[in-house]
């Protein structure tokens, strides 16, 4: 597409940010509704984020996406001016929108985690008890999420317990750390099992799991998307349990952001799913 003076302008901050498949996806987007617009990979070190940020506010960016590592800098008070409710509880910001000179971060992992259950498994029951493996920040939007969506007990495991036990202390309420080695009795009454360490993702060691004490009915959701199909997925295929695949969430949770850039909301579908995979 070739772009006007007018041409709005968002991207992606990481580093490094060549794996990112946030740029394909936006550019899907920005093709298919014919805006003039573009958005660009952002490499950036962490040394270099803030004034990065204040220089694309300069340069009349209407905003940009952040990923590691620079999730946690991004909602630092001294950075963005104002902050939604979902970013303050997880402790970082996904999204940056620049409106009149401010900076205003969110956070929509949570948003993009939801949507695509709903897609995926459209019979899931956000109240059942859920059990969520790894305790890094995928598990913290994943908790808040499911804690707004009614989720009455919410088991959560992790290889190293200090780590789970400070967000049962963060966020409290239905919140029950279930030690490592005790994974697989925590299987037993769930209505969905979310894995959000690294294990299974290529290059990982796979997660190590039984599902023969998981119900027939709950959803398996794993937030690894490289590759699409985990060891955790094909298992849960195998003995007829519903699953749900990582790359979804990506590219849900991307949708405010582009609506807020570029004035269009966009959907996911599986045209689009196909596109992303392709790069």
């Amino acid at each position: 597409m070739i772009l006007s003076g007018r041409a709005a302008l968002a991207g992606v901050l990481g580093w490094p940010v060549s794996h990112s498949k946030s740029p394909r996806l936006h550019g899907y987007w920005l093709e298919r509704h014919g805006i003039d617009g573009a958005y660009l990979p952002l490499p950036v070190a962490p040394e270099n984020f803030a004034t990065a940020v204040r220089a694309l506010v300069d340069l009349g960016f209407r905003g940009a996406n952040v990923t590691v590592p620079h999730k946690e800098e991004a909602l630092a008070l001294a950075l963005a001016d104002e902050a939604d409710d979902n970013a303050k509880r997880i402790g970082a910001a996904n999204t940056l929108v620049f409106r009149d000179g401010r900076i205003v971060a969110s956070n929509t992992d949570g948003f993009g985690f939801l949507a695509n259950l709903e897609q995926g498994a459209p019979g899931w029951q956000p109240e059942a008890p859920a059990l969520v493996l790894g305790a890094g920040g995928a598990a913290r939007a994943v908790i808040v999420a499911l804690l707004d969506s009614g989720c009455r007990e919410l088991r959560l495991c992790n290889r190293t317990a200090a780590r789970a036990e400070v967000l049962r202390d963060t966020f409290g309420g239905s919140v029950r750390v279930v030690p490592w080695e005790e994974r697989e009795a925590a299987l037993t009454d769930l209505g969905l099992l979310v894995n959000t360490t690294s294990l299974g993702m290529e290059g990982q060691p796979p997660l190590s799991l039984d599902l023969a004490k998981l119900s027939a009915s709950a959803v398996v959701n794993d937030l690894v998307y490289a590759p699409l199909e985990t060891p955790l997925l094909a298992a849960a295929r195998r003995q007829g349990n519903p699953a749900v695949d990582g790359l979804g969430m990506l590219l849900h949770q991307a949708r405010p952001g582009f609506e807020a850039w570029f004035g269009v909301r966009p959907e996911v579908d599986a045209a689009l799913r196909d596109f992303v995979l392709a790069g």
